[in-house]
């Protein structure tokens, strides 16, 4: 068994993403804290995907948490080194208003980010954002760098498809940034597009689904995308980075 290196949060450990995070966090011996929202029918969800990793019943915990209430994390994040903020509402439907899906995405991120002030012991923030938060520009331009956000009005008028995911993500990442300079707190934003590759959550996760369309094709457009190997390589740099060390 690998060394014990700190206990780190992982919002969203149900998720595609969250959940091979968490496996290559037990892999590499921290403690894992995860965040699920509750069933609101009170039924058990079944979590044997996550259980059944390998050290997960020495080093895997569970917490009840939900975006529309930032206080229910605080538990989760104490006495945490790190952590993941992975979970954020998808609504590519548009079934609720935009500004319901912005205030819970950026109103949960803060809530996360004063919960990690709180605690004293985290030392690094490690927040997933989205390449909708820099691609949809209005502009012409290859290559993207931390200068380039999207455009909000833009997005609000032109409406593509996932438009108040889009908007969401943009403004939570410019609120965490902020939040982060203001109050001393390491905050690290990753801009991530659709991840692909095998997943270990039991539902196909929406960016497989979008993804086949290289495959099947259909009405949508091609998303760019990475294998989720990739997309480790990126967060196990930032995680072994001093060992969540400033």
């Amino acid at each position: 068994m690998a060394e014990e290196k700190g206990r780190v949060c992982v919002t969203g450990g149900t998720g595609f993403l969250g959940s091979w995070i968490i496996k290559r966090l037990l892999e590499d011996g921290y403690s894992v804290n995860t965040t699920v929202r509750a069933d609101p029918a009170e039924r058990k969800r079944d979590l044997s995907f996550l259980t059944n990793l390998p050290n997960a019943s020495e080093r895997l915990q569970f917490f009840n948490a939900d975006l529309s209430n930032p206080e229910s994390f605080s538990t989760a994040i104490e006495g945490c080194v790190g952590i993941f903020h992975t979970a954020s509402p998808i609504d590519f439907a548009v079934s609720e208003p935009e500004e319901v899906v912005t205030k819970r995405t950026v109103d949960g991120a803060l809530g996360i980010l004063k919960a990690c002030v709180h605690s004293k012991t985290v030392k690094r923030v490690i927040y997933t954002s989205s390449g909708s938060a820099v691609s949809f520009t209005g502009k012409d331009k290859q290559v993207l760098d931390e200068s380039d956000w999207s455009d909000v009005d833009l997005f609000r008028t032109v409406k593509p498809f996932g438009w108040s995911y889009g908007v969401s993500k943009t403004l939570a990442e410019k609120a965490v940034l902020q939040f982060g300079e203001q109050h001393g707190l390491d905050v690290v934003t990753l801009v991530l597009p659709f991840i692909v590759g095998r997943f270990i959550c039991p539902k196909l996760p929406d960016s497989i689904e979008k993804a086949l369309v290289l495959v099947l094709g259909t009405n949508f457009e091609p998303y760019s995308t990475h294998h989720i190997s990739f997309i480790f390589l990126c967060l196990l740099i930032e995680i072994d980075l001093n060992n969540f060390e400033i």
